[in-house]
C-alpha cells in the first residue's frame, strides 16, 4: 500500500512567509498545518537568518517529502523584487538542507489549478483553500497562498489531463 505523500508548500515574503503542509493520499488531500513565519523588521541578514530557522523546524516538525514554491513576479518596485527574491532563496535553501526536492509554480498557475481561474483574488484563493480542505475557517492570507501552492503541486501541476508545463498563454490564460 503507498503511503500519503506530505508536501509543504511556502509563499515566501520576506516580512510574513506562509507555509502550508498537506498529505496527498488514496483518499484525496488532508490538511495538516499552516501558519507563518515573521521577519519583522530590521536588518535583511537577521530576517533572512529569521526566515531560515522558522521553515527549518517547519520541516523537523511536519516531515514533508517534497516542497512547493510561489515564483517571484517581477515588481514596479525593483527593490520589493530583489527582497522577495532573497526571501525566496532562503526557503529554497531551507528546503534544499533538508535534503527535499523543489518545484516551482508561478501565482497564475497556482490560481488556475485550484480556483480555476489564473487572475482570482486572495479572497477566492482563501475560499477554495478552504472548501478542498475541509477546514473550518478561512486560513490566513499568506498561509491560504501556502496552501494553494501545495495543493497545485499535490494535482501535479496539472489542469485538467494536461500539465501547466505543456500549456501556453492566450490572452492572458493558459491555453
Amino acid at each position: 500500500m503507498k503511503s500519503a505523500l506530505r508536501i509543504l508548500g511556502i509563499d515566501p515574503g520576506l516580512r510574513v512567509t506562509g507555509f502550508g503542509v498537506i498529505e496527498k493520499g488514496a483518499g484525496g488531500l488532508r490538511y495538516v498545518a499552516s501558519g507563518c513565519v515573521r521577519s519583522g523588521t530590521g536588518e535583511l541578514s537577521a530576517r533572512l537568518k529569521t526566515i531560515l530557522e522558522g521553515l527549518k523546524e517547519v520541516i523537523a516538525e511536519h516531515a514533508p517529502g517534497e516542497v512547493a514554491l510561489e515564483k517571484v513576479f517581477v515588481n514596479v518596485n525593483p527593490q520589493s523584487t530583489l527582497a522577495l527574491g532573497q526571501a525566496r532563496g532562503t526557503a529554497i535553501c531551507a528546503a534544499v538542507l533538508a535534503g527535499l526536492p523543489v518545484a516551482e509554480y508561478t501565482a497564475l498557475q497556482v490560481k488556475q489549478s485550484v480556483v480555476g481561474n489564473g487572475h482570482a483574488k486572495k479572497e477566492q484563493v482563501q475560499h477554495m483553500v478552504k472548501r478542498l480542505l475541509a477546514l473550518h475557517g478561512d486560513p490566513q492570507s499568506d498561509a491560504a497562498d501556502a496552501l494553494a501552492c501545495a495543493i497545485c503541486h499535490a494535482h501535479g501541476g496539472r489542469l485538467g489531463a494536461y500539465a501547466i508545463g505543456a500549456l501556453r498563454m492566450k490572452k492572458g490564460r493558459l491555453a
